[in-house]
């Protein structure tokens, strides 16, 4: 039998870097602010999504995920109580696990719990800084796909 190697869970200082980011991207999406979220995402992304199956690059990704989802919700949050962050053992690339929250809007307008998960990969920069080059973000089993929400984008 093979002894298998623990799981690379990143430190405590790499893991702080990753929730910040987290918490720095979730409250572009809060705020339906397209131009400053995509400082956090490598110009030729490759993500999958609810409206796409397989999206290659962040001007596509904006209008196909972005677009059909920010403004129709609200509330946007990573969980990281419940977040796992995985580290390469260079720790220039760091996987994250994270479920997260947000609100719904039914077409009268009431409103929802849309709860679901992401992974995201990402690549340590020269400088240090964090940057996304994938993305997986899914709605939980039973959530309506369709939010009827209507806020503005703030900045493209």
């Amino acid at each position: 039998m093979s002894q298998e190697a623990a799981l690379p869970i990143a430190d405590s200082t790499t893991t702080q870097s990753v929730f910040d980011w987290l918490e720095r991207f979730s409250a572009c999406v809060r705020a339906v602010d397209y131009a400053a979220a995509r400082q956090f995402w490598h110009p030729d992304i490759i993500a999958f999504g609810t409206y796409q199956e397989l999206i290659r690059g962040l001007a596509r990704w904006t209008e196909t995920q972005w677009d059909n989802v920010w403004p129709r919700t609200a509330d946007f949050a990573f969980d990281l109580d419940n977040t796992a962050v995985l580290v390469s053992a260079d720790g220039g690339m760091a996987t994250v696990i994270t479920p997260w929250t947000s609100t719904g809007f039914h077409a009268d307008g009431s409103r929802f719990d849309r709860p679901g998960r992401a992974t995201i990969i990402l690549a340590r920069q020269a400088d240090g800084h964090w940057l996304g080059i994938h993305s997986h973000m899914s709605l939980q089993r039973g959530v309506p796909q369709d939010s009827h929400g209507n806020r503005p984008v703030k900045a493209r």
